[in-house]
């Protein structure tokens, strides 16, 4: 009884579940059957828009050729069925580092008949009618103007069968979900337009399109991303552990790309934190040195890899991610839910190592990483 007043409460509030084990989460490509990957067609590009508690972002990264990069941002967000809100984000860092970023709150979102395409007061984000692109306007920040297509390069995909973990004792009526679906190696133009001047975005890209079907801070505790661009190359990783509720369950998927071919992807993959340093701000272990790692096979069955590995550098930014919550309602979420969430940003040069059956290949990229930490 008490178990279960206190997942009512969790449901409520979001305070801590209890503690349910690794059984309740079926990992996404570890079930029975399942596929490494899926290969997305149109119809899999669809906002689901549930009408329960989830997190449903757009977020399409751009790394240009004159040395910026960054990320625009849609953002759905219900909040127990009770209220939806919608977000357009954009950041954009300098070649000297610097960045700038725009948060607006959207009005009146809606979506076309079939759910390929996003619209708000000011914003536009719409699918081609071929399923090979997306165009992106925005003008309801004055120092982020966007108008930036970005077109697929490489077969898109889910890992697994349709790239969602569910969350759940009875896997048949599963309480929540995550899924992830990648375009990994896309081109970019167009331009972002600021006070300072117009940016160009000329480049390579890639966009996820991701779906938590859960308060956030239950689906994971940490998060490991990698975007990695290069000539040849575009290698994605997106890894999550799972509150001790569900075991501390370790969840990795991601793949590796060149132009026009989709060369592995599936859910092993993995990032390693080689060095760390305590963050005296927050307590958070923040890293200074990381390994990601790619396995799979090719479609004609080589067995491939890739690997990144190296210092960060200087972090681009610790972004608080609470801080515009006031400073009393942040002790109580924190307490209650022992949840802080903090991203820690980089952009490192690396080399890549991919590896097809015996032929082993390398070539020097742009790497864009976060680590976060949430509770």
């Amino acid at each position: 009884m008490f178990s279960w007043a206190k997942q009512q409460l969790a449901n409520v509030a979001g305070t801590q579940e209890p503690e349910y084990g690794p059984t309740a989460i079926q990992a996404v490509g570890k079930q029975e059957g399942d596929p490494e990957h899926t290969i997305l067609t149109k119809a899999d590009m669809k906002w689901k828009t549930m009408e329960s508690t989830c997190v449903e972002t757009q977020t399409f990264y751009f790394t240009a050729e004159n040395g910026h990069f960054g990320y625009i941002q849609v953002l759905y967000n219900n909040i127990a069925g009770l209220r939806i809100t919608c977000q357009f984000n954009c950041q954009v860092f300098y070649p000297d580092r610097k960045s700038l970023w725009a948060s607006d709150p959207l009005a009146n979102h809606g979506f076309d008949e079939e759910q390929y395409s996003f619209y708000a007061d000011g914003v536009s984000v719409e699918l081609s009618e071929d399923g090979s692109s997306y165009t992106i306007k925005s003008a309801v920040n004055e120092n982020a103007m966007v108008n930036v297509k970005i077109t697929r390069a490489a077969p898109g995909f889910v890992p697994g069968k349709n790239g969602t973990s569910n969350y759940g004792t009875d896997p048949k009526a599963p309480w929540g979900s995550m899924r992830h679906a990648f375009w990994p190696r896309c081109n970019v133009e167009g331009a972002i337009i600021t006070k300072d001047g117009e940016i160009d975005v000329k480049g390579r890209g890639m966009l996820s399109h991701a779906l938590q079907g859960m308060k956030p801070h239950h689906a994971a505790a940490r998060w490991n991303f990698a975007n990695f661009q290069s000539p040849t190359y575009s290698a994605i990783l997106m890894e999550f552990t799972t509150p001790t509720s569900y075991g501390s369950t370790v969840v990795g998927v991601g793949g590796v790309a060149t132009d026009g071919k989709l060369l592995f992807a599936g859910t092993s993959a993995e990032c390693k934190h080689l060095g760390k340093k305590q963050d005296s701000d927050n307590d958070w272990p923040e890293p200074t040195s990381a390994s990601y790692r790619w396995e799979g096979k090719t479609d004609d069955g080589k067995e491939a890899s890739a690997h990144l590995e190296g210092e960060l550098g200087e972090r681009l930014q610790r972004v608080d991610v609470m801080a515009e919550v006031p400073g009393f309602v942040k002790v109580i979420i924190a307490s209650a839910a022992g949840t802080k969430p903090y991203i820690y940003q980089y952009s490192p040069k690396m080399t890549l190592e991919v590896k097809e059956g015996d032929e082993v290949k390398k070539e020097e990229g742009s790497l864009y990483c976060e680590a976060t930490f949430i509770c």
